[in-house]
């Protein structure tokens, strides 16, 4: 049995502080965040002023047009709560439209992959229900960056490149955007978009016109999106425009203004797990976040303390025991409105003990959805034959980091806690640049979560008229004894909850500070089908950072795992913050150099 590392390495130190912490995936937006903190603002506050300023800062991983789920625990109201701003498929998205277009599958990028933009409304909802500042107070420096530019991080520029010949020959108002003076812009370029900070700017104006009380400036604001001027552009660009996808043919889409204006976020209760002294918090059935709480109630059955983080066993249960809990979430999950989820079957001790029983020292090769009766349906895998890099340059899929740790893109993701204790942690993405073309009035594109859908009606995630796609955004929260104790997420499509999975064990277990947490070395499995276009599928791959010990390898290659190599440094970017009594601490992930923790 490889036994734990007594000296852990790190790249920075743990933030610490009594006052508040924040972490994001980029260090400007991390500063926005801590600097509303400053201004008296609460974590929801700055959750609200960091997720616009990462529209703007991070385009190629999320955007006005796509989605978020928010997981939030408020101090006054004494609880934890999901915010879904997950938009619900078009009223004319039905799967007969589809097959009538020919298609087998929705395509991953243009206007059929598109919902309803779910994240203003949700920012809009969090700063007038838990928030206690102005609209002008948050929004500002996300215009600000928009109008007068900021620095591209190298993965943007690399993304444009990718689709510039998409973006020259059929998505010409992208080009407008994003190949100023014809060119791809070069990393450390100070980049602009002002058509977007024109139109928050707008945004803004309209909210002030309703006087001075601040929540009826947020209502305004929110007609001026769902009721307004951007539902009209979007209906009208959806409409009229012939978008050419990864199908490899043009199609207009189906989102129309009033599909925007029928529907407004929700909020719920989260699903959660007891694991020893730990409470998990995940968003529901709709987003994948159960396939965390499913990996620890297998885990549970083994003795993980003292393991190796890095160590063949360690990383053999995790993997193995996500490789179940990801065949039950291909099964069964959907919008839970439309179809009854067996959630707590799935979740319970029994069915988790008999699923137990299938791992072994061996690596499975096979795809093992469990049984309930009268729930799920049958899940045709498509392997992977070289598709991955045909799609690349027709931008299709969540960004995310690929095999050999290839980075496509990648969504965005923020921890915050205040001095007071409020905690928000939320997974913000869809809307990148490479999904769909700019709106040209509007500045940004719209999102393609509805590639998520299946085109089988007995599916439980079978497309219909007003249903959630199921998410892969992921983020997560957990009490410790019973009190708010830790925040933390990652981008990464399908390998969100392998990676914040491995996080917490590697915290609970092996006792990493949330640091050294992050920057231990990691993998994930491509065992099961990816989420997006086209839905492929590698069974036994595992994909690991070349800084798991060759020993490791050659052990996990000895119980039957196809181990691929990737860099260093290339799996996962995740954002950590946790608070006991008056302390707040946070941390974020050096790989790809630019998530970035504050506090003090």
């Amino acid at each position: 049995m490889s036994k734990i590392n007594p000296d852990p390495f790190t790249t920075r130190p743990e933030i610490e502080g009594t006052f508040g912490v924040v972490t994001s995936t980029h260090w400007i937006a991390t500063a926005v965040g801590m600097g509303i903190l400053e201004k008296g603002g609460n974590a929801f506050d700055a959750g609200v002023a960091t997720a616009f300023t990462l529209q703007v800062v991070e385009p190629h991983l999320n955007g006005p047009g796509g989605d978020v789920p928010i997981i939030v625990h408020d101090i006054k109201r004494g609880r934890t709560e999901v915010i879904c701003g997950q938009g619900p498929a078009p009223q004319g998205a039905t799967i007969a439209h589809y097959r009538s277009e020919g298609l087998e599958m929705v395509p991953g990028t243009g206007l059929l992959a598109a919902c309803v933009p779910g994240t203003f409304e949700s920012w809009m909802l969090l700063l007038r229900d838990y928030g206690t500042m102005r609209l002008r107070d948050v929004l500002e420096p996300a215009i600000a960056y928009a109008r007068d530019g900021y620095p591209l991080v190298e993965r943007v520029s690399a993304t444009i490149a990718t689709v510039e010949q998409l973006f020259r020959k059929y998505w010409k108002t992208s080009a407008a955007v994003y190949l100023p003076n014809g060119e791809v812009p070069k990393p450390g370029t100070l980049f602009t978009n002002k058509t977007l900070s024109e139109t928050y700017a707008r945004i803004l104006t309209e909210a002030e016109s309703a006087g001075a009380d601040r929540v009826a400036q947020i209502d305004r604001a929110r007609q001026a999106w769902s009721h307004g001027f951007v539902a009209e552009a979007i209906g009208n660009f959806c409409r009229t425009q012939e978008v050419m996808d990864v199908s490899g043919s043009p199609h207009r889409g189906v989102l129309t203004a009033d599909d925007m204006a029928r529907w407004q976020p929700t909020t719920e209760a989260p699903l959660t797990y007891d694991y020893g002294r730990y409470t998990v918090c995940k968003a529901g059935v709709w987003s994948q976040g159960p396939v965390m709480l499913q990996q620890l109630a297998l885990l549970k059955g083994f003795e993980l303390d003292g393991l190796d983080p890095a160590g063949p066993e360690f990383i053999h249960l995790q993997t193995e025991c996500a490789k179940l809990a990801f065949a039950d979430r291909e099964k069964f999950y959907g919008d839970p409105k439309f179809n009854e989820i067996p959630i707590a079957t799935l979740l319970s001790d029994a069915y988790n003990d008999e699923r137990r029983k299938l791992i072994t020292d061996r690596a499975s090769l096979d795809f093992i959805p469990g049984s309930v009766e009268g729930f799920g349906s049958v899940v045709k895998l498509r392997k992977q034959e070289g598709q991955r890099e045909a799609v690349g340059a027709m931008g299709a899929g969540e960004p995310t980091v690929g095999r050999f740790g290839e980075v496509r893109g990648d969504t965005v993701h923020f921890d915050i806690i205040d001095q007071a204790g409020n905690m928000i942690s939320a997974t913000p993405s869809g809307g990148w640049l490479q999904s769909s073309p700019v709106i040209p009035e509007l500045g940004f594109c719209l999102g393609s979560r509805a590639q998520m859908f299946w085109l089988e009606e007995d599916h439980p995630a079978a497309l219909a008229p007003g249903k959630r796609p199921r998410t892969t955004l992921s983020p997560t929260m957990a009490l410790r004894d019973g009190e708010p104790y830790l925040a933390w997420g990652s981008p990464g499509g399908d390998q969100q909850d392998q990676w914040t999975t491995q996080f917490f064990l590697r915290h609970v277990h092996a006792r990493l500070n949330l640091q050294e947490a992050i920057d231990a070395p990691a993998w994930h499995s491509e065992h099961f089908p990816i989420s997006f276009w086209p839905r492929t599928a590698r069974p036994g791959v595992l994909v690991v950072e070349n800084r798991v010990p060759k020993a490791t390898v050659d052990a996990l290659k000895d119980r039957g795992h196809i181990v691929e190599v990737g860099p260093d440094w290339s799996e996962g970017r995740l954002t950590a913050a946790s608070k006991i009594g008056r302390r707040r601490r946070a941390a974020a992930n050096p790989r790809g150099m630019q998530g970035y923790a504050a506090g003090r």
